[in-house]
């Protein structure tokens, strides 16, 4: 239904890597914005989608995207429906897209690249809804040296993931409606960064309240 939100995740099968490089995550990342549109793929021959002289028609939105972040063998994405069975049909169109990119770009690779059809978790449990954002958000805390002192920052600049994108200006601002994910999660720009910060320094505590909600697994 309008306004529902949902937690979409998943992996490759055996855990394979998804992304091989930057122009997978690149695919994927673009594919956020031209499959969001109720008329199918907006189709460009652009090199770079998000440049300032690129020209590009409004799109009809299924979803908004609250936050996204690309792992090497698995993505974790927030969307608000738009329309009546838009995040199912976002999801597929996501899935389905990629795989046949992933399989003719390796030399005409068959079969699945995903475990399975991708989780498409509600937001009903109060306790999953107020932590999953930030989970989405330090996904990618286990690609950064552990002895790092800066990992928060590094996390902000981290290039395949929707956090940057709350953090100044970026050149694929376009995703995310950063203005809805406040509204909808009552919170703010100061607030949501203490929370970062807390569960930064225990994330075994944000792991172990998602888990113990009924029916979640996450992938990793």
């Amino acid at each position: 239904m309008i306004g529902d939100i949902a937690h979409i995740y998943n992996r490759g099968v055996d855990k394979r890597k998804i992304f091989n490089g930057h122009s997978d995550y690149k695919r994927f990342r673009d594919n956020l914005f031209l499959l969001n549109n109720l008329e199918g793929k907006i189709r460009t021959k652009l090199p770079d989608i998000f440049s300032s002289d690129a020209k590009l028609p409004e799109r009809d939105k299924l979803v908004e995207v609250l936050k996204w972040s690309l792992l090497p063998n698995h993505f974790h994405i927030l969307l608000y429906e738009m329309i009546d069975g838009g995040i199912l049909e976002f999801t597929k169109r996501l899935g389905n897209a990629y795989t046949k990119y992933f399989n003719l770009k390796n030399n005409g690779r068959s079969g699945y690249l995903f475990q399975n059809s991708a989780k498409i978790v509600p937001m009903q449990s109060e306790s999953y809804f107020a932590y999953i954002p930030i989970y989405i958000d330090l996904n990618p805390i286990d690609l950064i040296p552990k002895s790092s002192h800066k990992k928060l920052e590094l996390l902000k600049s981290y290039e395949w993931s929707g956090l940057k994108n709350y953090y100044g200006e970026c050149q694929d601002d376009k995703i995310v409606n950063k203005e809805l994910f406040y509204k909808v999660f009552e919170t703010n720009p100061n607030k949501y960064e203490r929370d970062l910060k807390g569960f930064l320094e225990n994330r075994q505590k944000l792991e172990t309240e998602l888990r113990s909600t009924k029916g979640v697994n996450l992938a990793g």
